[in-house]
């Protein structure tokens, strides 16, 4: 057992790119948008792409107090109408909802990384598991496909507050839920950021980068893979 969990009693972690990740290598950017963005898509300069990204995704910040799947289905199509008049993909009204309900209902999007149950099923006869995670409504279903929705006893999830990582508001919901003293947990995730908000509230951290070196010089414990805490 590593010796980061010494002492401790409950092991939080993030999903995507800690437990999972996207089988088309991009979180939005879907195997369903890039079949029907095509090459309009493609010939994109990553300037323009960057741009679209980025006002899209703050709508999605603004609108992510949501309460069910059909909500995030209706963000996700202002999300994608957003990149099709932004880059010009000549999207309509039924693609949009075609690749938004794609990336709600459609669990072959997502890919558990190789260690990940058989990490989790080797920590559960030790710990109490949690999840603090950005992300969205449909995030229980794709649990549950994954086959690991079983391992983890508290969740906290952005959507249902409202707010993101590394906002405070995610950590002490957290610790509220699993009831333990912050000293005795640790929070794994990929994020640099997200480690370091997790620390300030006394939770110890553990940064994650199972898709490589994330070059980040932090005075944090820093793993390449989940199977180096066994």
């Amino acid at each position: 057992m590593h010796d980061v969990l010494k002492g401790k009693k409950v092991i939080f972690f993030d999903v995507g790119n800690t437990l999972d990740r996207p089988a088309s290598g991009n979180w939005m950017f879907t195997r369903r948008f890039l079949e029907l963005a095509g090459e309009r898509f493609r010939s994109c300069t990553r300037e323009r792409v960057v741009q679209a990204w980025n006002e899209g995704l703050r709508y999605l910040a603004d609108n992510h107090l949501i309460r069910d799947t059909g909500e995030e289905c209706d963000r996700f199509v202002r999300y994608y109408t957003i990149l099709s008049d932004r880059l010009d993909l000549g999207f309509t009204a039924e693609n949009t909802l075609e690749i938004a309900r794609d990336r709600a209902f459609n669990m072959d999007n997502y890919i558990l990384y190789p260690d990940t149950k058989r990490v989790l099923t080797g920590l559960s006869g030790s710990f109490r598991m949690g999840i603090i995670s950005d992300t969205w409504p449909s995030i229980e279903q794709q649990l549950t496909a994954l086959g690991i929705r079983q391992f983890f006893s508290f969740t906290t999830y952005s959507f249902e507050l409202g707010v993101f990582k590394p906002d405070p508001r995610m950590f002490e919901d957290a610790l509220s839920r699993c009831g333990c003293p912050a000293e005795e947990t640790v929070f794994i995730d990929d994020g640099p950021r997200n480690v370091e908000g997790a620390a300030k509230l006394g939770i110890t951290p553990v940064l994650i980068a199972a898709d490589g070196d994330p070059g980040e010089d932090v005075p944090y414990t820093k793993i390449r893979s989940l199977s180096e805490l066994l």
